[in-house]
């Protein structure tokens, strides 16, 4: 909740084009994705087959960039694809608000932003995009879920 806080205090203070809502999201995501990643690798160096690689002669750089990365690498993976769904959401929500994409661009949120003012005259203004937006999100959520069910069932066959 935070983020998306920064984000429209960013947007507000700054130009609203599209570039701009990318790095806003972009920005306030990357640093629970790099805690992410240095957590799986803290996890991993102490496995087995690190220990091994350090015991025959591998250098540290050899040994995260051959053992550790590779292995780490479907976590993160699935992180990314339920970031997607996330990001999906806080563009919406920043367009609903009115800070997001510009007038001339087409986003969910604009369109839903629109719609109270039409919900009796035209209900499908916010029914379509509401459904479009809960779809996308569920989609990208359920790969997500996909990715990770497969990584565990196929880390636990070997």
């Amino acid at each position: 909740m935070s983020s998306r806080i920064f984000a429209f205090c960013a947007l507000r203070c700054g130009s609203a084009r599209s570039r701009a809502v990318i790095l806003a999201i972009g920005f306030t995501t990357w640093a629970g994705d790099a805690r992410y990643a240095r957590a799986e690798i803290l996890k991993m160096k102490d496995l087995d087959y690190a220990r091994a690689a350090r015991a025959a002669g591998a250098s540290t750089p050899r040994v995260l960039a051959r053992h550790l990365l590779p292995n780490a690498l479907a976590p993160l993976i699935v992180s990314a694809a339920f970031g997607v769904g996330w990001a999906i959401l806080a563009e919406a929500s920043l367009s609903f608000l009115g800070v997001g994409l510009p007038a001339p661009a087409t986003s969910w949120g604009g369109i839903l932003s629109a719609a109270p003012g039409l919900i009796d005259e035209a209900w499908w203004m916010a029914l379509f995009p509401g459904l479009a937006l809960f779809l996308t999100v569920s989609a990208y959520n359920l790969l997500a879920e996909g990715l990770r069910t497969a990584s565990t069932e196929g880390g636990s066959r070997s």
